[in-house]
């Protein structure tokens, strides 16, 4: 591994930490929001506590864009140092590798496109709104690719759940890959 990847690596790491809680808890939420109110009917109270989460208003209502940009770009950075690293290591063989690694690299460049305008979609509609003082209406056509809403109201979940779904197996199996290096650089000191 030359210096440039091994820089790549850690970059990526770096990100990934302190980014796993923010994204798992954005993966999460979006998918019950989605699913709860079209298959299960739920009411918009329970939308309504997704969205509190999905954005960090828990944080406060001033820190929502300051939280979605954060989770957003960081996501981006990650796709970003994510598809270098994918780029340089593809041809390494799969036999060689950790599950958890394999998972995460045949997953990476098929989660690529969708997370991309997934993290884009929701920072441009949030900040527009809230720091450009565009209305919802103006902007609706972000939300419209944001959750997919294009492919009509019975593919719509069906598209939450599988963009969603990339993140969180990317998460886990990201987290797990920490673990292993963790593990293996201790058995080597």
């Amino acid at each position: 591994m030359n210096i440039k990847s091994i820089k790549f690596v850690k970059l990526h790491r770096q990100l990934a930490l302190p980014l796993f809680v923010p994204l798992l808890l954005t993966g999460i939420s979006g998918i019950a929001y989605r699913l709860g109110r079209s298959w299960l009917g739920l009411p918009k109270s329970f939308g309504q506590a997704m969205m509190t989460i999905h954005e960090g208003r828990f944080l406060g209502e001033p820190l929502v864009p300051f939280y979605v940009a954060l989770v957003g770009l960081g996501l981006l950075a990650l796709i970003g140092s994510g598809a270098v690293l994918w780029s340089r290591f593809r041809r390494r063989s799969p036999a060689k590798l950790p599950p958890e690694r394999n998972i995460h690299r045949f997953l990476a460049p098929i989660a690529l496109l969708p997370l991309m305008v997934s993290a884009g979609t929701g920072i441009a509609y949030r900040l527009s709104i809230n720091w450009l003082g565009v209305s919802e209406e103006q902007v609706e056509f972000l939300m419209t690719l944001h959750q997919g809403s294009y492919l009509g109201s019975t593919l719509r979940p069906f598209y939450v759940l599988l963009v969603g779904a990339g993140l969180l197996i990317m998460l886990l199996t990201g987290v797990q890959m920490l673990g292993l290096a963790r593990r293996t650089r201790r058995e080597s000191n």
